[in-house]
C-alpha cells in the first residue's frame, strides 16, 4: 500500500481477505489522463505482486478485458491455448462474451 499512499490518489480497500480476496478501488477523475495512468500502473503493480506471491490475477470476478495479459503470465501459453480450444469447441460462433478473457 506504500505505492498507493505515495501516488496521492484516494483509494479504498474492501474484501473477504479470509479467503484471500481483496479489492482496491481508486477514486479518480475519469477525464484526467494522468490519474487514469497512475491508477492503471498501481493496478499492474498489485497484480504483478500477487502473481509473484503465487496468487492469482483474478478472483471471483473473472479475467474480462483488463487482465488478459496477466492470464498469460499466470497460466502460461499452453494453458491459455487449451482454453481457446475449449472455447472454440463450445462456442464456434464466438457469441458468448466475445473478446473477453483471451483473444481468439
Amino acid at each position: 500500500m506504500a505505492e498507493v499512499d505515495a501516488s496521492g490518489l484516494p483509494y479504498f480497500l474492501v474484501g473477504h481477505v479470509g479467503d484471500g480476496n481483496f479489492h482496491f478501488g481508486y477514486l479518480i477523475d475519469p477525464d484526467d489522463a494522468r490519474e487514469r495512468e497512475v491508477a492503471e500502473g498501481l493496478n499492474h503493480q498489485l497484480v504483478s505482486r500477487a502473481l509473484a506471491l503465487e496468487g492469482t490475477c483474478t478472483g471471483e470476478h473473472g479475467v474480462g478485458l483488463h487482465k488478459m495479459d496477466f492470464l498469460l503470465t499466470e497460466a502460461g501459453d499452453g494453458a491459455v491455448e487449451m482454453m481457446r480450444t475449449i472455447k472454440r469447441a463450445l462456442d464456434p460462433k464466438n457469441i458468448m462474451n466475445p473478446g473477453k478473457i483471451f483473444s481468439l
